[in-house]
């Protein structure tokens, strides 16, 4: 019980929601920043908890205005049914919410405004939180289909693609229907802006996601995927092809016959250790 009260010590307000808190004072809208935050907080605590059951290691746990971001030094290199079921815990908090407020509704605890309210708002957030856009649950959601199908470097580059496409659609849609929505503007800025930090970082990430596979648990792996190359073919666009879930014996082709697989480890090593950065990797074959 403690684990999980500590937490809360990990929750940070970001500077965004209190923007949201000034214009609902100015407006006059705290009953409903109040509503906001409650299912903003329930939300995000359910991705926590998960990812508490299953031992990630969580860095912070960020609120904003129309969710949350739950930080975790995981790197991805966790199994993906597990990071599957952290992402749709956030949003199954909002079935047990709407059930919670219909039954004081029908208890007259609330009044019928104030469900309706309490109701709009769940749907709101959780509708959004599920558009396929980085760092929402959907552009989450997004990034795990991707990994099924791709390596870890392009399933990456693939989501925020496809992130910066759908932001782009929303604030066409806005500046039709909905140029003046303050809120909206706030929300999209955030967005793009998350969406360009981590494509400035996403060679950054990728190393991460190699240090973490090199350095951390060797049981994550639920298949084995050998990766035929060239000998010709550098280390570093080998690693590229590196898949989430999957162990790779490299199998280099040399003078057209396939050589005797080297373990993908190896390949970690030559990268990090001896910093065979720009070799071809047929070299590794008489090394190791």
């Amino acid at each position: 019980m403690n684990n999980y009260v500590k937490l809360l010590r990990k929750i940070e307000i970001h500077p965004l929601l209190w923007l949201i808190v000034a214009i609902a004072v100015v407006t006059a809208h705290f009953r409903e920043l109040l509503m906001l935050f409650l299912i903003i907080l329930v939300h995000e605590m359910g991705h926590a908890a998960c990812a508490h059951f299953f031992s990630w290691r969580i860095k912070k746990i960020q609120l904003l205005p129309f969710g949350g971001v739950a930080e975790m030094d995981e790197h991805g290199n966790r199994p993906l049914k597990e990071e599957l079921l952290v992402i749709l815990a956030g949003p199954l908090q909002h079935i047990w919410l709407v059930g919670v407020a219909y039954c004081l509704f029908l208890g007259s605890v609330i009044s019928p405004k104030t469900f309706d309210l309490f109701l709009y708002h769940n749907v709101v957030i959780l509708v959004f939180n599920l558009l396929p856009i980085w760092p929402l649950d959907g552009g989450k959601l997004l990034y795990l289909f991707f990994s099924y199908k791709h390596s870890f470097f392009e399933a990456h580059k693939r989501m925020l693609i496809v992130s910066c496409m759908v932001a782009g659609l929303i604030l066409i849609g806005m500046l039709f229907y909905s140029p003046k929505n303050l809120n909206l503007w706030v929300i999209l800025s955030f967005l793009f802006f998350s969406i360009i930090m981590e494509w400035k970082k996403r060679h950054y990430v990728f190393m991460r996601f190699l240090l973490e596979r090199y350095y951390g648990k060797q049981d994550t792996f639920t298949k084995l995927k050998p990766l035929v190359v060239d000998e010709t073919e550098m280390v570093y666009s080998v690693l590229s092809m590196f898949q989430r879930g999957c162990k790779h014996p490299i199998v280099i082709r040399k003078d057209g016959e396939n050589q005797q697989p080297l373990d993908e480890n190896e390949l970690l090593y030559a990268y990090f250790n001896d910093k065979k950065i720009t070799q071809p990797v047929g070299e590794l074959l008489y090394l190791y």
